[in-house]
């Protein structure tokens, strides 16, 4: 049977984080708290040539090497929604929407033939994969890619600045090496973030200032909403180191 796949507008899909690629995140700076998420791919991950491609490699200290993939991401608590995300449960901002939403449910970091079981629903989600639904994959090619081949290419093309980033933060925060290592190690994986302005420092943009000055509020706002929760300890944690370090790469000349 072809897979078939429709968006019921549940909303969802839209809570926790979104990774983004950089033009998205750039451009709705003033909408997403902003984070830099590492992932380890090991090396006989379906997805690892792919993901050298996408993102860097990396030695670990076994000697072994794994990809590493580093995307700007929408940075909330696995039940936030998404900023955007209305009373209704529609997207706010659905006419510029980032690369990310419009693709789902495939997935520009997976080769394409490996994106079937992506369209089966997660528990809790409404996404309607009747026979009234629309065919979107066939003999392990999406159909409809115009969504896929943008985000993709985005994402190629950003590649070069993330690796420039990835070898910045091992020059100057050399124990990341490790933590990449035990996530590869660990069978889960795991995730590893990075702030906003350590990207913004490796990759000297000339828009810094600007983006920083947009970030300050956000994560302010997100440290108030998450500091009477334990359970968000980390991400208040972040949230206000984070704006303390906005505030001052705003300000400088």
């Amino acid at each position: 049977m072809e897979p078939r796949f429709a968006c019921t507008a549940c909303g969802k899909c839209c809570h926790g984080l979104l990774p983004l690629t950089l033009t998205d995140a750039v451009a709705h700076a003033v909408r997403f708290p902003l984070a830099l998420v590492w992932t380890v791919v090991r090396s006989n991950a379906k997805s690892y040539d792919l993901a050298t491609r996408l993102g860097t490699s990396v030695r670990l200290p076994n000697r072994k090497t794994v990809a590493v993939l580093i995307q700007p991401t929408a940075y909330l608590p696995n039940h936030f929604p998404c900023p955007a995300l209305q009373a209704d449960n529609l997207c706010g901002i659905h006419a510029d929407k980032p690369s990310r939403c419009r693709t789902m449910p495939f997935y520009p970091y997976r080769e394409e033939k490996d994106q079937a079981d992506l369209l089966v629903p997660r528990k809790g989600w409404e996404c309607d994969v009747s026979a009234e639904a629309p065919v979107v994959y066939r003999n392990h090619a999406i159909l409809d890619r115009k969504d896929f081949d943008r985000e993709r290419a985005e994402l190629l093309e950003q590649a070069p600045v993330m690796r420039t980033y990835a070898d910045y933060v091992l020059k100057y925060m050399p124990w990341i090496v490790n933590d990449l290592a035990k996530m590869a190690a660990a069978p889960a994986g795991g995730k590893l973030v990075t702030s906003l302005s350590s990207f913004l420092t490796a990759t000297r943009r000339t828009d810094a200032r600007e983006l920083a000055a947009a970030q300050a509020p956000l994560m302010q706002a997100m440290a108030e909403r998450t500091r009477t929760d334990p359970a968000l300890a980390d991400f208040h944690k972040n949230y206000a180191g984070w704006a303390k370090e906005m505030e001052r790469l705003a300000q400088r000349p």
